[in-house]
């Protein structure tokens, strides 16, 4: 892991997994109002002549539509959690269908190549403005590229959609890029934050303290992640992240003998799921 990986800066967020957006189910975004001026002409169903919509965004044909990017062979966009299908459900079946294929497809290219990802993201939010699993996965793509501005816009908007506040450690960390510090503490300690679920607190725990350190609040830094999840013991998904952060505030302190016992505990844990990831791939003996 990079000394950057070991910072309070970025939370791992690694995109729109198949089964994310778990918490966005409650208040999926709905098809959308007709759009045009007082005197627009529109046809009998009471659209413009000149626009068709799909999934909530009005598109024109005098602008032929973008080629879609290619579904890879076995994505069928069933891999995604029930909670984003609820989503879904405002689509017809066969958008529903493609747009949940392309959700699935930019969480697996994200890490390994963030435009392809933004390609189905951007197709996803083509023909789904308004479901907020789509406008997440294009957050995290801007978000992944360091596009700052456009990432905490389309946060918001899910947040919007959705009524739901789980990117709340990303929307603050983007205020933190965005050199804003004082309005990501002050989101940071909004009502919302305290209904995150337990990773969630994790993460944004981690990101204030990089924004203490950042403000050169030393102890600050190091007291914000003395939180209950620090616990040498655990083996949660967020330990190894969390120990790291505390390790690099530690040493910023000047305690290099605790930055080094938690570096360790770090490491242990890394190791650990990696011994468990090779146990899960190994062929089995038993018959």
């Amino acid at each position: 892991m990079s000394q950057q990986d070991r910072s309070g800066g970025r939370p791992d967020r690694r995109g729109p997994r198949p089964g994310a957006s778990r918490r966005n189910g409650g208040r999926p975004g709905g098809a959308g109002s007709a759009a045009g001026g007082s005197g627009s002409r529109r046809d009998e169903r009471g659209r413009r002549p000149d626009t068709e919509r799909t999934g909530g965004q009005r598109l024109t044909p005098t602008s032929p539509r973008r080629p879609e990017p290619a579904i890879a062979e076995g994505v069928t966009g069933k891999e995604l959690d029930r909670a984003v299908w609820t989503q879904l459900r405002t689509l017809s079946k066969e958008n529903a269908e493609g747009v949940a294929q392309h959700l699935v497809m930019a969480a697996l290219l994200l890490d390994t190549d963030v435009e392809a990802a933004q390609a189905h993201a951007e197709t996803a939010v083509r023909r789904a403005g308004r479901v907020p699993a789509a406008r997440e996965a294009l957050g995290l793509v801007a978000y992944r590229q360091g596009d700052w501005a456009k990432a905490l816009a389309e946060f918001r908007t899910v947040r919007r959609l959705s009524g739901s506040s789980h990117l709340l450690p990303l929307m603050v960390d983007a205020e933190r890029a965005l050199g804003r510090p004082d309005r990501a503490l002050e989101l940071a300690s909004t009502p919302e934050a305290r209904t995150l679920a337990r990773d969630e607190r994790v993460e944004l725990a981690i990101v204030v303290s990089g924004i203490r350190r950042d403000q050169g609040q030393l102890d600050a830094a190091v007291a914000g992640l003395r939180i209950p999840e620090l616990d040498a013991a655990r083996r949660k998904p967020w330990s190894a992240r969390l120990f790291y952060a505390y390790a690099d505030a530690l040493l910023a302190l000047g305690d290099r003998r605790s930055a080094r016992e938690w570096f360790g505990s770090a490491d242990g844990v890394q190791q650990v799921d990696l011994l468990e990831d090779e146990d899960r791939d190994a062929p089995s003996d038993r018959g």
